[in-house]
């Protein structure tokens, strides 16, 4: 019987995670790397439960390793590859049912290993990835959020323009790729009252009051460990990311003690491990009232911070500790 062993569920093409996995590889812990969407040619399974078993049990093989089941002690969940694009060669229904089985069975085993811990679990993920929950869960626990209304209304959206302007447009997951497959983006952007037309019913729009900022910070929770940096663009975007990121400005912040221990209360809510927050900072950042909370990513990305290296530590600490202790459980 092996030893108990990381299991990495990521594309190939994740460099934060190859950060993590480097780290694993220097303390001699197990990993195995698996990305879902390889299922077919490059990846075969087979899990049993029933009578005197009553946990999921069986191997994962790919191209170069096999996995027993029960020697997963722990899982590091990135960002594997949608499961659709394995089947995008087949008829919209027969890619839609395909993808639909294999994220259901597949998906299902991996996502319920027994005793393994996860970092993230993909439910505990996709519950945290909602935004309107994300604003009220960090208002319940006494975190300062923006002025925010969620709506497809016109009036609604002219009138909370006039209480709360100027005001901000934001998108709940972002731009989808196109029909060639090219990946865009719509930031954070100030929208003008005049300009809400009837398009608005269409669908869901967040809108929040702009919060006169004198710059961001993100913040990476690692299980208990705390990770904070102020960022500052160049030209004072609205939105740091729309820029070049290799022309922001860092520099480490001090996060107060009552702001921590709502983002350890937050995580804890979702059942999550891990969170990249992002504050809009008003003040010096000596007091709780000066960080207003605008989102946490429950996946987020950190490999370009400049304490990526001690992220990377504080990840492979949770991940190689789950691994102690020899032997199936």
């Amino acid at each position: 019987m092996t030893a108990p062993l990381v299991l990495v569920i990521t594309s190939l093409e994740d460099v934060t995670a190859d950060r993590v996995i480097a780290a694993l590889n220097e303390r001699a812990v197990p990993v195995v790397r698996v990305d879902p969407a390889d299922i077919g040619p490059g990846l075969f399974f087979g899990a049993r439960i029933g009578a005197g078993a009553p946990t999921w049990e069986g191997r994962l093989r790919t191209a170069s390793r096999e996995v027993e089941l029960g020697e997963v002690a722990a899982v590091y969940y990135r960002r594997p590859t949608p499961y659709s694009a394995r089947y995008g060669h087949l008829p919209a229904q027969q890619r839609d049912f395909a993808a639909a089985e294999a994220r259901h069975g597949l998906g299902g085993i991996l996502n319920h290993l027994h005793s393994a811990a996860y970092v993230n679990h993909p439910g505990a993920v996709t519950a945290a990835d909602f935004k309107p929950a994300q604003l009220q869960t960090a208002a319940q626990l006494g975190l300062a959020v923006p002025p925010t209304l969620v709506t497809n209304d016109v009036e609604q959206a002219r009138q909370f323009a006039a209480e709360h302007g100027p005001v901000i447009y934001k998108t709940f997951r972002g731009l989808p790729r196109d029909e060639d497959g090219r990946a865009g983006a719509i930031w954070a952007q100030r929208v003008a009252p005049d300009t809400f037309d009837d398009s608005l019913k269409v669908t869901a729009h967040l809108f929040q009051a702009e919060i006169p900022k004198i710059g961001d910070v993100r913040v990476t929770v690692v299980g208990r460990r705390v990770f904070a940096q102020q960022i500052a663009a160049p030209d004072g975007a609205l939105d740091w990311r729309r820029g070049d990121w290799d022309a922001l400005r860092h520099a480490p912040i001090a996060v107060p003690a009552a702001i921590e221990a709502a983002l350890h209360s937050y995580l804890n809510a979702f059942g999550l491990v891990f969170g990249c927050f992002d504050f809009a900072l008003t003040g010096d950042g000596d007091i709780p009232q000066d960080w207003v909370f605008i989102e946490c990513n429950p996946n987020g990305q950190w490999g370009w911070l400049p304490d990526a290296a001690d992220i990377t530590t504080a990840f492979a600490d949770i991940l190689s500790t789950s691994t102690e202790g020899g032997g199936a459980r």
